[in-house]
């Protein structure tokens, strides 16, 4: 119990950190800036702004696309994001972890996590003008109690 409630306090305060700062920053800008931006981060895999399909961006762990030759490099493309659950999904997670087992909440987080990561890696790499990434590497990292980072990077490259 003790520990439960010593996480839910790191939660609590780790929620009214991001608030206070997504706060700040809500008021740094103009309400239709702040609300573009977040529509940004939402829209789905390989859109842009414009609503326009852009080219599919090939991706591989390896130096090199199967098939396909290298005809420019274009330099590090990164893609990262930082999350956390809602505090009732970490309650029941920190109490389901007392007994063993799958904790599925944090498992469906870090899968969103990873997606979003790979489709922010995807559109910086469109923006320097690629249509691939390889030597393609995953990272996570603990940044408080109960948020994570993903972050996404590899070489952006010009494939035929």
């Amino acid at each position: 119990v003790r520990a439960a409630v010593s996480y839910l306090r790191d939660s609590l305060s780790l929620l009214t950190s991001l608030l206070m700062a997504t706060m700040a920053t809500i008021r740094s800008k103009p309400l239709v800036s702040a609300l573009r931006s977040s529509f940004r981060q939402t829209q789905p895999r390989y859109f842009c702004d414009g609503g326009k399909a852009r080219p599919e961006i090939k991706l591989s762990t390896s130096d090199q696309v199967p098939g396909y030759t290298i005809k420019e490099y274009k330099g590090l493309a990164i893609g990262s994001t930082v999350r956390t659950k809602d505090m009732t999904k970490d309650f029941t997670s920190a109490v389901r972890a007392v007994f063993g087992g799958e904790l599925p909440h944090y498992t469906e987080l870090m899968a969103d996590t990873r997606e979003e990561a790979l489709q922010r890696l995807e559109d910086h790499a469109a923006e320097m003008g690629a249509n691939a990434v390889v030597s393609l590497r995953l990272t996570s990292s603990n940044i408080a109690a109960s948020a994570s980072e993903v972050m996404a990077y590899g070489t952006a490259v010009v494939i035929e």
